[in-house]
């Protein structure tokens, strides 16, 4: 069974932790590039961080700059920041009360499909909800796990974008738990028109704890990734 490092940075910078997340990707790839380089068949680490970010907006790399609504002057007086990284998606918010998690995975040592894994992140945070007896589902075409899709009051409740080269991951999902959801009317968010976004306070009409939350996440993951979490 895998063995995966948890890493749990509590509310830290994007910036920082895009650059942490960056060292791990590059630690994985050298052992691989060596691995190959030398027929060696060192073992390859995995980790998975949970943060919280301070407000910030992110632009993957096929976004569109317009779907951000504010100029550098208005994201000043909202006391945010702005990027433009390196993974796929359009644009999307990052603040408090949101659960952000950043697998960072050598897929070969589980299956090698980018589209399976972006399928088992949404199975992790639809089988999460249901605890809450709340109903994910994912959108054709649009990655992310929504709430009632194909109505006209469909709503996301978890973003997703990931990179992946050499079948390692990083970037990951954002689920909105007790988030600040105003921050997202400065943007259209993903790049979807017309679409709204909601968090697990407003579907249940109270507060949930965080951390009661990212249990369940790990519990999920433990089940469809079959993998031991070291903490």
């Amino acid at each position: 069974m895998q063995k995966i490092k948890l890493i749990d940075l509590g509310l830290k910078d994007y910036n920082e932790t895009w650059s942490y997340q960056e060292e791990l990707f590059k630690e994985i790839v050298d052992i691989k590039i060596d691995n190959r380089k030398n027929n060696l068949n060192a073992q390859t680490p995995n980790y998975f961080i949970f943060v919280e970010h301070p407000h910030v907006y992110t632009l993957g790399k096929s976004g569109d700059l317009s779907n951000l609504l504010l100029n550098e002057e208005q994201l000043k007086a909202k006391g945010a920041t702005f990027y433009k990284i390196n993974r796929g998606g359009d644009i999307t918010y990052h603040g408090p009360g949101q659960i952000v998690g950043y697998p960072i995975l050598d897929l070969e040592n589980f299956f090698t499909d980018i589209h399976k894994y972006l399928r088992f992140l949404e199975e992790v945070i639809i089988q999460t909800l249901a605890e809450y007896n709340i109903k994910g589902d994912r959108s054709e075409g649009e990655t992310g796990v929504w709430l009632d899709v194909g109505t006209p009051f469909a709503r996301k409740i978890c973003a997703m974008g990931v990179r992946a080269s050499r079948w390692v991951t990083m970037h990951g999902f954002a689920l909105n738990v007790t988030t600040n959801l105003g921050y997202f009317d400065h943007i259209i968010p993903c790049g979807i028109k017309g679409k709204t976004v909601t968090s697990l306070e407003v579907e249940l009409n109270r507060k949930v704890p965080l951390e009661e939350v990212k249990g369940k996440i790990l519990k999920h993951f433990i089940e469809l990734f079959e993998v031991e979490f070291d903490i």
